[in-house]
């Protein structure tokens, strides 16, 4: 009996309206097996109309979860209706965790009017179902604000609440500093909540807004468990300056415990703002504290007189009288410290004895206490909050499409998740994503950050770090890269070698060395890059044939090895072959460089000679003895008869086929395979791959997408016979592989369908079915979608040289008048090319950091051309180069924060 057929042609249903927002419903077409071979790919629908910044309300409030906290150092979430949620401060993930009692509450009174007293949270939505209904947690039957509209753009998040009974209108921005390039003051383990208030009537309005946060320095069912009077949580007033708060402590904890460590809850205190705290709310049984303290907050809109008998529950309280019209902003800081980071409790694999080692977190070691981090974001806080914004500004100033910087500022929250941390002594480390309660799939794996491109343009240092693991005690005596890093470093190594993460790996190297142009740093690691390229000769290796195919047993990220030539990792290889061509000849290593030359070469032309089908490449599958393959290739996960084996791709139409030229791509190495060929495959995999809705798409693996939400499957055989035990995840939907899909399409011109298929991404992430800032694969906040921010990449054709002081600005945009922002490894800013005359004009303006320049190419004619530098004439010489013509200093220029370059053809 014939194994079963998938992608049978398929009908085609509208897609419904609301999913896009409000976007018109899609004409129908027909996709599928009916299309002729060599066909073009169908066009493109139309887009999903998604807004930038977002904006939700209504239900779409109710799966928000904002992370606030830097990069590496934990994150309290912010929820839709302005509630935190999701307290993963503590070195772990910990979905659904928060103190008993953490809310902010208003008072408002207009003249001699009845005060209106709230939980300064939208109303709770449905369902309002449990044990015991909603139980007390929180205070959930306390009054709350009519309705909320929340506003996102990463790193800010803004909520519009509204009250026709309150007399003041209350806005609320939330960040923590987001600063491209500095990986230090983007990772402060703290978070701004400014509440902005203004009288809306014609009175003098009276005004106070309190947080209540219980201490959260170990937990009251610890004390519990240590018998009656055992709670040893203690909650201190500080003051300095107009920095005003509590710190929240358990000196009952050792030194040692998961839980060791304090919070500040603080306020930075406006001219003319009376405060008032409690150290504790009144003791009291049964449900006494929190209605006593509603009492006293209600009375007059302050907190006090403080009870002797008290919980561990603090409250600061800010209050002023505005008058009509008048505004003020009350800045509330939350800040945190815990120190004792453990490879047991964060979910992180460690050398044998090791997993309960303290592997520290970084900002422990800038910060002695939460107060400290709280007092230096508040002394800092003008700085670092221009500087974020200016980031905001440029990104949200450029005229992409916005499903395609919603997709890319959505996914850069990643980094401030549980997916991401850094250990005491500085390094960057990544889970693949996290569990509710613990991290998933451990090990910075390289087959998975290999896709995405935020560290390496954003945060050098964090991507330097990353390659430091691959290439340090992760690279065996043979140069295999053993793909998952344990914890602590340097002890023990994981399993085995992936043949995309190794491959990927070396490119990403490439890139690092392209966009800062340190060759000092290329020079020391080139011995390492070198021995993890050439591991792929050796007996029983993935290229020992040394014939630039790559062969064998290839552990890849579809967790299981796959057999004989195939594009996944064949074109990775070709892609590693380049980039150590191009670094060998960098640090004189001619030889080296020509060997791998000639493996590139050899490689692309069969590959394109005998994988390519005249649609899309396929795999041939060829098994091996067990006995061939060299040590440090196999899984437990695959095959068991590698002579035979299971879980191949075969004929299918995968996803992630050109994985390698998408990276080519981002990194700017030109055409791994026929450029032809791509296309094809690009146009094919948007045919059977993309299903404009899932009603008819059966699969028994992990529903990440269904119904009527269109998506990208990872492989498709519409046109093949799907192997009887094809490899793991074939029918699955997973964001990451959609984005390089749909990326790669705008690199290679395929412009409508790339952003429907991004557009349709983020329309799945409404609010409502699930958490715009938390795209999972295997866990919460998977790494692979941050490949999102390669659209920014692909459609600014925007590619800098570091070592060779030159830039290329090819953008990938029909608009005649566009703007992008832009990046390297030392500055960070904006473009404008105007080519609505014959004349195009490109402006540079630099907004961070320091830029040096010899050379610039871009679209245009030969003729005249000027050059000017803040309007100071800029001596040149141009020439024809390529589509183009480019510019050529006389002498290098450097570029700092501020300036403006002006070119014109």
């Amino acid at each position: 009996m014939k194994s079963p057929r998938r992608g049978a042609p398929r009908r085609v249903f509208l897609q419904q309206a609301a999913l896009a927002g409000g976007a018109a419903a899609l004409p129908a077409q027909t996709t599928g097996s009916t299309a002729p071979t060599g066909a073009a790919a169908p066009p493109a629908a139309a887009a999903p109309r998604i807004q930038f910044p977002r904006v939700f309300s209504g239900r779409k409030l109710a799966m928000i979860a904002f992370p606030l906290g830097g990069a590496g150092a934990g994150s309290i979430s912010l929820g839709g209706r302005g509630q935190l949620r999701d307290w993963e401060i503590f070195n772990r993930p910990d979905k659904g965790n928060s103190p008993a009692y953490a809310f902010p509450a208003i008072w408002a009174q207009a003249g001699s009017g009845k005060p209106v007293v709230r939980v300064l949270e939208s109303r709770i939505l449905p369902p309002y179902e449990g044990s015991s209904g909603l139980g007390s947690r929180n205070a959930p039957g306390l009054p709350r604000i009519a309705a909320a509209t929340f506003t996102g753009e990463y790193p800010l998040a803004g909520i519009d609440f509204r009250d026709a009974r309150l007399p003041v209108k209350v806005t609320l921005e939330a960040f923590s500093p987001f600063i491209p390039l500095d990986a230090e003051e983007s990772g402060l383990p703290a978070a701004v909540l400014r509440y902005r208030l203004r009288n809306a009537t014609n009175q003098q309005v009276k005004v106070s807004i309190a947080w209540s946060i219980e201490n959260p320095a170990g937990s009251p069912e610890q004390a519990s468990a240590r018998g009656p009077g055992a709670d040893t949580r203690v909650n201190e007033i500080r003051v300095n300056g107009n920095l005003t708060g509590l710190v929240m402590h358990n000196p009952g904890l050792g030194n040692e415990d998961p839980l060791f460590g304090d919070f500040t809850l603080a306020a930075l205190v406006p001219e003319g703002t009376k405060t008032s705290m409690l150290r504790g709310w009144p003791q009291g049984r049964w449900w006494n504290s929190p209605m006593l303290f509603w009492d006293d907050f209600s009375a007059d809109g302050e907190l006090g007189p403080e009870p002797e008998a008290r919980n561990q529950v603090g409250a600061l309280c800010l209050s002023c009288t505005l008058g009509p019209g008048k505004e003020t902003a009350f800045p509330f800081l939350l800040a945190w410290r815990f120190p004792n980071r453990t490879p047991k409790r964060c979910g992180w694999s460690a050398p044998k004895g090791e997993a309960d080692t303290v592997i520290g977190n970084h900002y422990c070691q800038r910060f002695a206490s939460s107060w400290d981090a709280a007092a230096y974001l508040g002394a800092h806080l003008e700085r670092l909050e221009e500087t974020t914004r200016k980031f905001v500004s440029a990104l949200r100033g450029s005229t992409l499409p916005p499903a395609i910087k919603e997709a890319a500022s959505a996914n850069l929250s990643t980094l401030a998740t549980t997916t991401c941390f850094r250990t005491a002594d500085g390094e960057f480390h990544g889970f693949e994503g996290v569990n509710d309660h613990a991290g998933c799939c451990f090990g910075n794996c390289t087959h998975v950050w290999n896709y995405e491109t935020v560290t390496n343009s954003l945060f050098p240092t964090l991507a330097r770090s990353l390659r430091k693991a691959s290439f340090g005690y992760s690279l065996d005596d043979a140069g295999a890269i053993h793909f998952r890093q344990l914890l602590p470093d340097g002890k023990q190594r994981s399993g085995f070698a992936a043949a995309d993460g190794q491959m990927g790996q070396i490119i990403k190297v490439y890139d690092d060395w392209r966009l800062s142009g340190d060759t000092a740093w290329l020079r020391s690691l080139w011995p390492r890059v070198k021995k993890a390229l050439e591991f792929a000769w050796v007996p029983g290796g993935w290229d020992a044939d040394r014939d630039g195919v790559l062969e064998g047993a290839q552990h890849n990220t579809y967790d299981v090895e796959f057999y004989g030539p195939n594009p996944q990792c064949g074109i990775y290889y070709l892609g590693a072959l380049r980039a150590g061509e191009e670094m060998a000849r960098e640090v004189g290593d001619t030889a080296s460089a020509a060997e791998y030359r000639r493996l590139f070469e050899q490689g692309s032309k069969w590959i394109d000679g005998k994988l390519f089908t005249g649609e899309y490449y396929v795999q041939q599958i060829r098994g091996v003895s067990r006995g061939l393959i060299a040590p440090s290739l196999l899984s437990t996960m695959g095959s068991e008869n590698t002579e035979k084996p299971a879980y191949q791709v075969g004929q299918g139409c995968l996803v992630d086929q050109l994985v390698g030229q998408y990276l080519a791509e981002t990194a700017g190495l030109g055409p791994l395979v026929d450029s032809r060929h791509v296309r094809r495959t690009l146009e094919s995999i948007y045919r059977y791959n993309y299903k404009h809705n899932l009603y008819d798409h059966d699969t028994v693996q992990r529903t990440f997408a269904l119904n009527d939400e269109p998506a990208l499957v990872i492989c498709d055989y519409a046109k093949a016979e799907r192997p009887k035990i094809p490899f793991p995840y074939y029918g699955e939907v997973m964001t990451g592989f959609e984005y390089t899909a749909a990326v790669h399409m705008l690199y290679a011109g395929m412009y409508a369908q790339g952003v429907e298929c991004i557009g349709n991404i983020r329309a799945r992430y409404d609010g409502e079915r699930r958490n715009p800032w938390d795209e999972a694969e295997c866990g919460h906040h998977y790494a692979r979608a941050m490949a999102a921010w390669s659209g920014i990449l692909a459609l600014s054709g925007f590619l800098y040289h570091g070592a060779r002081r030159t830039l290329a600005i090819y953008p990938n945009s029909p608009a005649p008048l566009f703007t992008c922002f832009w990046s390297t490894a030392s500055a960070w800013g904006t473009f404008t090319m105007d080519r609505r005359t014959p004349e195009t004009r490109l402006t540079l303006a630099l907004l961070y950091g320091r830029l040096r320049l010899l050379e610039i190419s871009f679209p245009g004619k030969g003729g005249r051309s000027s050059a000017a530098l803040n309007g100071n004439a800029l001596a040149h010489d141009s020439a024809p180069r390529g589509k183009g013509v480019s510019i050529r200093m006389r002498e290098d220029i450097e570029l700092k924060e501020g300036d403006k370059l002006y070119l014109a053809l």
